[in-house]
C-alpha cells in the first residue's frame, strides 16, 4: 500500500521472503527518486538498526536485508508481552526513519575518470552505433567521452554500473542477439544508458570501447569500483596506453 509522509513523499513497503523489505520510491527512473533512495540508504548505513544486513539500491527501490531472528530476539526482549512479525517490526523502524528524510537535502557525489580505448577491437559496434544516429565515429566518440553519468544502480553482474544520462543523440537499442562472452571492460549502450562490463560475461549491449581499469576488485572491501550515486566521466586513450596500463599490471 503507498503512503506518503509529511515531508511529502511517497514510497510503498513490500516483503520479499522473509529476511527483506523493498521500498518503492516511484514508478519512474529519475534523479529526484534516486535521491531519495541514496539519503536514505546513507542514513540506514551510517546508523544501522539492530539486525540490519545490508541496503541494496535500485532505479525506483531500495532493498533492505536483516536478521529476522535477531530483530525478533530484541523486540520480544522489549515487549513481553505484544507479539510483532520481524516484518512489522523493520516496517515501523523504516517508517520512523524516513520520517527524518529531508529529501530536498543535496546529495555529495564522488567523480569517477574511467579511461576509453574506443572502436577498432575494442569497440566492435562502434561503427553501428554511429550508423544508427546518422553521426561519425568521431562524433559519438567526442559525445560519450563528454558526457556525465550517474551511477544509479550496481548490479546484473558483481560491479556493473548501470550509468544514467546518456545523449539521445548517441542511444541505440540494444543487439538482436546477445553476445555468449564479452571481455571484462567493455564499454556498451543500451538504450539511453552505458555502462561497463567489470568481468567477462554474456550480453547484449553494444559495444564502443573497453577500459583498462579494474571495476570488479573480489578482494576490497566493497568489491566494486564504483557505487550507487557516483558520477562517472570517460576519457578517450590510445591502444598503446591501453596497452601500456595492462603491462604494468594496473588493468584487466
Amino acid at each position: 500500500m503507498s503512503q506518503t509522509l509529511s515531508n511529502q513523499f511517497a514510497f510503498e513497503l513490500s516483503p520479499l521472503g522473509d529476511s527483506a523489505i523493498m521500498i518503492t520510491f516511484g514508478n519512474e527512473i529519475k534523479y529526484d527518486t534516486h535521491k531519495k533512495i541514496k539519503a536514505f540508504m546513507d542514513s540506514l548505513e551510517n546508523d544501522p538498526f539492530v539486525g540490519l544486513i545490508e541496503c541494496v539500491p535500485a532505479f525506483i527501490n531500495l532493498t533492505i536485508f536483516y536478521d529476522p531472528l535477531v530483530v525478533y530476539n530484541l523486540y520480544k526482549k522489549r515487549n513481553k508481552t505484544e507479539s510483532m512479525s520481524p516484518y512489522k517490526v523493520v516496517s515501523s523502524i523504516i517508517k520512523k526513519r524516513l520520517q527524518q528524510i529531508d529529501s530536498n537535502q543535496e546529495l555529495i557525489h564522488r567523480t569517477v575518470s574511467i579511461p576509453v580505448c574506443y572502436g577498432g577491437e575494442f569497440g566492435p559496434d562502434l561503427e553501428y552505433v554511429a550508423r544508427h544516429n546518422n553521426l561519425t565515429t568521431d562524433e559519438v566518440i567526442y559525445i560519450h567521452s563528454n558526457g556525465e553519468y550517474l551511477a544509479y544502480m550496481i548490479g546484473f553482474a558483481p560491479g556493473f554500473p548501470f550509468l544514467g544520462g546518456l545523449s539521445e543523440k548517441i542511444a541505440t537499442p540494444r543487439r538482436p542477439s546477445p553476445r555468449t562472452a564479452i571481455p571484462a571492460g567493455s564499454v556498451g549502450i543500451a538504450g539511453a544508458q552505458t555502462g561497463v562490463y567489470p568481468i567477462s560475461t554474456p550480453g547484449g549491449w553494444q559495444l564502443i570501447g573497453a577500459t583498462p581499469m579494474k571495476l570488479f576488485l573480489p578482494n576490497d572491501n566493497p568489491p566494486s569500483l564504483l557505487q550507487a550515486g557516483d558520477i562517472v566521466t570517460f576519457s578517450p586513450i590510445s591502444q598503446d596506453e591501453y596497452n601500456e596500463t595492462v603491462l604494468k599490471g594496473e588493468g584487466q
